[in-house]
Order: C-alpha cells, then structure tokens, then sequence
C-alpha cells in the first residue's frame, strides 16, 4: 500500500503567533495557535474565546467570526490534531518499511503522538466537547482513520468502513483497542510502576516498540 504524501504544513504549537498577530489572513492559524498554547500551558479550562483572543493579541471578537463558539475553537483545534496525528503514522510507516507490519507501525505512530502531544490527544477523543459534524474536525477525523482501514484492507481500492469484512474490521478493532488503551494508561501515569520495574527504566515508546516487534515474531 503505497502511503499519501502529507503536507508540509502541520507545525508544532505557537505558528510565530507574533509574526500573525497584524496578517487578517493569518488570523485563523494564530487563534488556533494560540488556543493550543493555553490547553498546554493552563489545561482546557482555562481556554475560552476570549483567552484565545487574549493570547493572540486580538480584538476579543474575532474567534467569534471564525469558530461560533468555544465548541467550534475545540472543534477546529482537534481537526489541527488529527492532521499532525495522521502525519506522525504516516511517518512510522515510512520509517519502519520493511520491518514491521504496516498496522504496527501505524500502532506506534499512534502512540508517540499521543506521549508528545497530551493535551491534544486527551481533547480529540473528547466527544462531548467536540462537534463531529463540523466539516473541518469531520474531514480530518476520517482522513485519520482511513489510515487503518487501507492498511487493514491490505491496498483495497476503497478506504471506507463498508469495504472492510469480518476479518479486516476485527483486525483495526483489536489494534485500535490495545494502542489507544495503552495510550490512556500512559497519559494517566498508569505504566510508571510497569517502567519502574524493568531493567533499563525505558519509557512507553521502548514498550511498544517491543510489543509491536513481538507481533511480528509470532
């Protein structure tokens, strides 16, 4: 299966704030910038449109003419965070060609997004402060796990969930099931004791790693 090529465009957090601050063009980009800063910085409760347009150095009406409401902000903000999580599979993939089953890479792509980017990955699998309806959050959503269902539909022609069957559905459900649970045990501090008492002391990335590697032996 031959992986899209992801755009260049998905940065790291602050996107030179400064530099958007007096560009209206840019204005979107450094709202969401912005509002990223505040959900790492100070957690979700302390983000509002009104903090967003604090951050940015704007008018405190402007988040308004471009997410609604604070649930469009989180909205439009989870969407950034599914396109940067897709890009970090899709780099596991490339990195790991050859060597690992396109699923696994995909499984620790998933999680070294995860352990770098918290907050984020804490506000995207956060339903009832998103709006997956919303066409930028939907697009990006599905775009996400299209990857799955092309790597378990093994380069079908159709990325979507009714060209799967029985066996292919069974294997995203299984690998999706063990990253993303291992996901949340890491983000809540769960796995610290498991590390603790291995030899090395390695962090979660080793652990998957070598559970991924193990899959491949058997």
């Amino acid at each position: 299966m031959k992986i899209a090529p992801v755009p260049d465009t998905l940065r790291p957090p602050r996107a030179d704030i400064e530099a958007h601050r007096y560009h209206h063009g840019a204005l979107k980009p450094a709202l969401l910038a912005a509002a990223e800063l505040i959900l790492k910085r100070d957690g979700i409760e302390a983000l509002s449109l009104r903090a967003a347009a604090r951050e940015a150095g704007v008018s405190h009406a402007a988040p308004k003419n471009h997410f609604g409401d604070l649930r469009g902000l989180l909205s439009d903000l989870a969407a950034v965070g599914f396109q940067r999580f897709r890009a970090t599979m899709a780099a596991e993939v490339v990195a790991h060609h050859g060597t690992l089953d396109r699923l696994d890479a995909i499984g620790i792509g998933y999680v070294t997004f995860a352990k770098q980017n918290p907050e984020l990955f804490t506000l995207m699998f956060r339903s009832e402060r998103l709006d997956f309806g919303r066409p930028t959050l939907k697009e990006a959503n599905e775009a996400a796990f299209s990857m799955l269902a092309l790597t378990a539909a093994d380069g079908a022609r159709s990325s979507q969930p009714q060209a799967l069957n029985i066996e292919q559905a069974a294997r995203i459900a299984a690998a999706w099931s063990m990253v993303h649970g291992f996901a949340c045990l890491m983000l809540d501090g769960r796995m610290r004791p498991l590390l603790d008492m291995t030899t090395g002391r390695p962090d979660e990335l080793a652990i998957i790693k070598a559970i991924m590697g193990r899959a491949k032996k058997t």
